[in-house]
C-alpha cells in the first residue's frame, strides 16, 4: 500500500465541512454508535432472569421470551431489505433480474434438492457472519466520507479489520462449535466429508485460536501504523468511526470469544438488527411516507415508522414461529435471509454515492 494518501475529489473535500454524522448526532448515537454497548449491557441485565430462562410452549415448541424476541427481530430485519431493493424504484430498475429471478430460483432449488437445503443451512450461518462484519465496515466508510476522505482511502484496511474483529472471535472463541454445527445438515445427504467438519474444528480449536490471536495482533499493529501514515498525509480522523470500530470490536471479542452469560447470539444480533433497521429507515423512510401519502400529515412520520416496524416485525413473528420441519416455509425464510445478505452487497455503496 502506498504511504501517500489519495487526494479527495473536490466534492468530498467540501463535504468535510458538513456534520460528521450520517443522519444527526442524536440519531447516530441512538441507533448506530451506542447499540453495541447497550446490547452488551442488556445481555448482562437479562441473564438468569425469567425472560431468558423460563420456557413455555408455543406452537408445540418450547421457547423463551428472549428467544422469541430476538428471533422475531432477526427475521424482521432480514425482510427490511425489501423496502430498499423492491420498494426503491431506482434501485429496482438497476437489478430487476436479481430481485425477481434469484429468489424464485433459490426457493425452487431448496424444494427440489436436499443438497441445496444442506448447502443453504451452512451458507446462511457463515454469510451472516460476513454480512455482519460488512455492516460495521459500511457504516465506518460512510463516516469516513462524511469526514471528507476519499472513498477508496483505507477501504481495504477497514474491510480486513472488520472481518478480523467479527469473524476472528467466532472462529477462535466459545461459540465456534455453535456455528460449525450447521454442517450437521449434510447428514441428510450422507456427506461424511462435511459432517466431519465440526469435530475437526473442535479438535484443532486451540491451535486455530492462537493462530487467530497472533495474526490478529500483527494486523492491528499494521493497521494502526498505516493509518498513522495516512493521517500525516492528510487523512481526517472520524471520531464516530473510531468509536464504532472500537466498541463493536471489543463487544465482538468479548461476546463471541467468551459467550458471557450465554447471551452471545442475543447481544450481537440485537445491535446488528437495530443498526440495520435504522439505516433502512434513514434511507427509505421518506419514500415510504410519500408512497403512503403521509408526507403532508403532521403525524405522517410516526405513522410511517409504525407501518415500517409493524410490517417487518409481523414477518419476523411469522418466520420465527414457522415450523422448521415444514420444508416450504423453512425455504421461504432461508430465501429471505440469503437475498438479504446478497442484496446488501450491492445496493449500498459509498463510492457510487448510494448512501
Amino acid at each position: 500500500m502506498s504511504a501517500r494518501a489519495e487526494t479527495a475529489p473536490p466534492g468530498l473535500l467540501a463535504a468535510a465541512g458538513r456534520a460528521a454524522y450520517i443522519v444527526s448526532p442524536s440519531y447516530d448515537w441512538a441507533f448506530f454508535l451506542l447499540p453495541p454497548v447497550a446490547a452488551l449491557a442488556l445481555g448482562a441485565l437479562i441473564a438468569g432472569t425469567p425472560f431468558t430462562d423460563s420456557r413455555f410452549r408455543l406452537h408445540g415448541e418450547k421457547v423463551t421470551w428472549a428467544g422469541l424476541f430476538i428471533g422475531t427481530l432477526i427475521h424482521g430485519h432480514l425482510a427490511a431489505v425489501l423496502l430498499r431493493s423492491h420498494g426503491n424504484a431506482d434501485i429496482f430498475r438497476q437489478y430487476r433480474l436479481r430481485f425477481v429471478v434469484a429468489p424464485v430460483a433459490v426457493f425452487a432449488a431448496m424444494m427440489l434438492s436436499m443438497w441445496a437445503v444442506a448447502v443453504v443451512s451452512v451458507l446462511v450461518v457463515f454469510w451472516d457472519v460476513y454480512h455482519s462484519a460488512l455492516q460495521t465496515f459500511g457504516l465506518g466508510r460512510i463516516y469516513d466520507a462524511r469526514a471528507g476522505n476519499a472513498p477508496a482511502l483505507g477501504r481495504k484496511l477497514d474491510l480486513w479489520l472488520n472481518l478480523l474483529l467479527y469473524a476472528g472471535p467466532v472462529v477462535a472463541g466459545a461459540t465456534m462449535l455453535l456455528h460449525f454445527e450447521s454442517f450437521d445438515a449434510f447428514d441428510d445427504v450422507n456427506a461424511a466429508f462435511f459432517t466431519a467438519v465440526p469435530a475437526l474444528m473442535e479438535s484443532n480449536h486451540r491451535a486455530i485460536a492462537w493462530a487467530v490471536i497472533a495474526a490478529g495482533t500483527l494486523f492491528l499493529l499494521y493497521y494502526a501504523r498505516a493509518y498513522r501514515a495516512m493521517h500525516r498525509q492528510g487523512y481526517r480522523v472520524s471520531f464516530p468511526k473510531v468509536w464504532l470500530f472500537v466498541s463493536t470490536g471489543l463487544c465482538s471479542i468479548y461476546t463471541w470469544g467468551f459467550n458471557p452469560w450465554g447471551q452471545a447470539f442475543f447481544i450481537m444480533n440485537l445491535f446488528h438488527a437495530v443498526q440495520y433497521l435504522a439505516l433502512v429507515w434513514w434511507s427509505e423512510g421518506g419514500r415510504l411516507r410519500r408512497r403512503l401519502r403521509l408526507d403532508a400529515r403532521r403525524a405522517g412520520k410516526p405513522l410511517a415508522v409504525a407501518v415500517f416496524l409493524v410490517g417487518v416485525l409481523a414477518y419476523g413473528v411469522w418466520a420465527e414461529l414457522a415450523p422448521a420441519d415444514d420444508r416450504a416455509l423453512w425455504s421461504i425464510t432461508q430465501t429471505v435471509a440469503l437475498m438479504h445478505f446478497w442484496y446488501d452487497g450491492f445496493i449500498w455503496s459509498v463510492t457510487r454515492k448510494q448512501v
